[in-house]
């Protein structure tokens, strides 16, 4: 039940989740640190708004901000459709601009046709992002007294939803950008919990046959790694025909992987201590660096597509490749398994030096670490990056 709690995707909602935050009492305008952010950056750039909005307060109504939380099922649906069939997996091409300055994507007409066989329409998509981009963030009237909303103070809500817009927008590209990645990490989030059963079938290998646990605590994270990046990938759009040609490079670096892992035993009884660690540590994530890296270049590949359709302005190739990193880690898991994968062999030589090689338990939780660093980054990147755009936010009404 502590690991669902964790590990357990949210409930899908068509029309998502939101809070509201709420100012009912005159005296809260006075307290700037209680007061919702958006009020704060009003109040901060128009002074004026602050004695109308306390005197619709001492006339018992409430001003509120309401926050969409979790961006609304069909607006994913659509961007993943507009994503998928005409972008070549690509958001942060598009979307940003199309939410900030409803400049439209580029479709091509094979891009329709594309979309119609799957039942979906991309200009509908677009006018489903659009319909919603600015209900993200909005000040809102709560008549606490059921005395009646005047047209005057329906008026008022809409010119305070106004000066809020570059809040607002700024959020709608950061919620839907956000919530676009943690819809691809749900299967990759479920395979990490497997990482369970790694452990005790380590140990008892280990203990018994001197030297399979360590390949097997190297392999079969591996190939769990290798199953969450390809699944995240899957998520992303490319097309398994597409997965399938990365094995032509992952099938010998999985070889190589084997035989570095079955090598650590006699490195150790040779006296290599640091040796074994690394080599162990290597082993053990060499199909996720791999695959790291084939990613990118998937990504760098399609962006060339991209300029070619003239979806996206003709850039170097430095701008592409950064394009291609930038795009591929919107997904928290694929920067964990990239960012895990550098610890594992800094973890090894700790193992070796430490002498606890041959405990099924730590060669499972060295073997796993780029898994397990995944699983922490996707369960924290909402977390870290709601305080970001929250400082963010601040920054604007300091300026």
């Amino acid at each position: 039940m502590f690991l669902e709690k964790f590990f357990s995707p949210p409930k899908e909602t068509p029309i998502g989740s939101y809070k509201l935050e709420i100012v009912s009492l005159p005296e809260e305008c006075d307290y700037d640190h209680y007061l919702p952010t958006e009020i704060r950056y009003i109040f901060s750039k128009y002074p004026e708004y602050k004695e109308r909005i306390r005197t619709i307060l001492a006339e018992g109504k409430a001003v509120g901000v309401r926050t969409i939380l979790r961006t609304p099922k069909n607006v994913l649906q659509a961007i993943h459709a507009i994503s998928l069939y005409s972008q070549h997996n690509y958001i942060i091409t598009w979307l940003p601009a199309l939410l900030r300055d409803k400049h439209l994507p580029h479709f091509a007409n094979d891009d329709y046709l594309k979309a119609k066989q799957h039942n979906e329409d991309l200009d509908v998509a677009v006018s489903m992002i659009l319909k919603d981009r600015l209900r993200f963030k909005m000040i809102v009237l709560i008549d606490e007294e059921n005395i009646g909303i005047k047209p005057e103070e329906q008026q008022l809500m809409t010119e305070l939803s106004e000066i809020i817009y570059p809040i607002a927008i700024d959020y709608s590209i950061f919620r839907v950008v956000a919530d676009n990645a943690q819809e691809r990490t749900h299967v990759a989030q479920a395979i990490i919990k497997a990482l369970l059963f790694i452990g005790p079938v380590s140990h008892f290998l280990e203990k018994y046959i001197s030297g399979l646990g360590k390949l097997f605590a190297a392999s079969a994270d591996d190939l769990i790694g290798e199953a969450a990046e390809l699944t995240a990938l899957r998520g992303s759009g490319f097309t398994w025909k597409e997965l399938i040609k990365r094995s032509r490079i992952l099938v010998p670096v999985f070889a190589l992987a084997t035989w570095g892992a079955f090598s650590v035993e006699g490195l150790l009884q040779s006296g290599k201590i640091v040796l074994a660690g690394v080599v162990f540590g290597v082993s053990a994530v060499a199909l996720s660096i791999t695959t790291a890296i084939q990613s990118i270049f998937m990504y760098q590949k399609n962006i060339k597509k991209l300029i070619a359709e003239e979806k996206v302005k003709p850039s170097t190739s430095l701008e592409m490749y950064k394009l291609a990193i930038k795009q591929d880690f919107t997904n928290p898991a694929r920067l964990g398994l990239l960012f895990g994968a550098t610890m594992a062999p800094v973890m090894g030589i700790i193992g070796a030096v430490t002498g606890v090689m041959h405990n099924g338990w730590v060669l499972a939780l060295i073997g796993s670490t780029e898994s397990l660093v995944a699983g922490l980054t996707v369960i924290s990147a909402n977390y870290f990056n709601e305080k970001r755009f929250a400082r963010k936010l601040k920054k604007m009404i300091v300026s």
